[in-house]
């Protein structure tokens, strides 16, 4: 003890190891991105700049090497890419995926807000229960739990015997929301769910809740108290679970092909057609790089504005 009272803060020196470990534990996660997203964005980025061709692959390159970075600039065209506006496919594929993943986003935000404040506000001791009841779902294939939708939600499906049994339905009718836009944010939202809530939760669970104690003391409203205290509090889980789940849901190709119709249409569906049903893969490649350029450039945005905002 007399050691610990002798030692004064100045004393202390920080803790440092070699510093080729500091350059190591900075460089992987640069190596990283290098490896799993700059270069396969490069590679499909080139590909778009090939022509079509039947071969296989079914493409011609345009880019060489190095040693043709001359050839490769006189041959550049951007001729798939003024595809992409010339057919009003593509573009209303990307609206309509943009609005899909809008709305599917709001849903979840809606159903996944109270979910995360029940969460955040019950005992200590069933907390770990619920979070444990988020995430079981995903000890399931994410596939096998859009083909039982299927199964609810076809016309003679688990839904409509339900609604029949409870005589809400008569006999004769049928559940009609199979291959429709509603049986698509039905899928979408309970498969997004869980990304949804745990960053709220995550958020919601550090808030220091004197302050509603205190909001209360002063004559505030539990409406008011939660709109001035508690959702500002945890605005960066509704950020983060926003943007988790958006960014996935635009490109989300296996739930609008099983439970969506042949009228739903996303970018991910168009993307899938083109790569694999007419085996454009330059065109494609631009459908990729198009449809990842309109979802970093807003999050790049966003960041640089909150960090101008901090």
């Amino acid at each position: 003890m007399a050691n610990i009272a002798a030692t004064s803060p100045s004393d202390v020196k920080p803790a440092s190891g070699p510093s080729w470990t500091r350059w190591f534990v900075v460089l992987v996660p640069y190596i990283w991105l290098l490896l799993f997203f700059a270069a396969p964005f490069l590679i499909i980025f080139k590909i778009s700049l090939s022509d079509t061709a039947i071969a296989m692959p079914p493409y011609t390159p345009v880019f060489d090497g190095f040693g043709a970075i001359g050839d490769f600039i006189s041959q550049l065209d951007f001729e798939n890419y003024f595809f992409l506006t010339d057919d009003p496919l593509y573009i209303d594929s990307y609206l309509s995926s943009l609005r899909i993943a809008f709305i599917s986003t709001a849903l979840l935000l809606l159903i996944g807000y109270p979910m995360a404040l029940a969460m955040a506000r019950a005992s200590n001791n069933i907390r770990p229960t619920l979070v444990m009841m988020v995430i079981l779902p995903f000890w399931t294939s994410f596939l096998i739990r859009v083909y039982a939708w299927i199964g609810i939600l076809k016309p003679d499906g688990l839904l409509t015997l339900l609604l029949q049994t409870l005589h809400l339905m008569g006999p004769d009718q049928q559940v009609e929301i199979f291959h429709t836009d509603t049986a698509v944010f039905i899928g979408i939202v309970y498969s997004y769910l869980p990304f949804m809530v745990l960053p709220l939760y995550s958020a919601l669970e550090k808030m220091d809740h004197t302050l509603l104690e205190a909001a209360a003391d002063l004559g505030c409203t539990p409406f008011k108290a939660f709109w001035k205290i508690t959702f500002p509090l945890s605005l960066p889980g509704v950020i983060a679970g926003a943007l988790i789940c958006f960014i996935p849901i635009t490109g989300e190709f296996v739930i609008p092909d099983l439970l969506g119709g042949a009228d739903t249409l996303m970018i991910g569906k168009t993307l899938w057609t083109e790569f694999f049903g007419n085996r454009d893969w330059p065109l494609a490649s631009a459908v990729a790089v198009v449809l990842l350029v309109l979802l970093v450039v807003p999050i790049a945005l966003f960041q640089n504005m909150q960090k101008k905002v901090a």
